[in-house]
């Protein structure tokens, strides 16, 4: 096992979990700008205003992309698994 194979599986890992994160945290981080905007506008100042959306939108996001992390995460675990023959030497 060689240094650049530990540096790529790594690599790997990384991008996969970025790619898992990511649908998730830019549609929470656009219902917080956008229930942001509406408090800075309307003057409303309460708390579980700012949660509850994100929250909520998270969620949703999950579900509708639940499928296609699903689908990324099961194919690095295969791929990892099928490399693991090469590691065990």
């Amino acid at each position: 096992m060689s240094q650049e194979f530990v540096l790529h599986i790594g690599r790997e890992a990384l991008l996969t979990a970025l790619m898992l994160a990511a649908p998730a945290l830019i549609i929470g981080l656009a219902v917080g700008l956008a229930v942001s905007v509406f408090q800075a506008t309307t003057q409303i100042q309460e708390q579980t205003l700012t949660f509850v959306p994100k929250i909520v939108a998270v969620l949703l996001s999950l579900l509708i992309f639940g499928s296609w992390m699903l689908t990324i995460l099961v194919s690095f675990t295969s791929n990892l698994f099928t490399g693991l023959s090469t590691l065990v030497r």
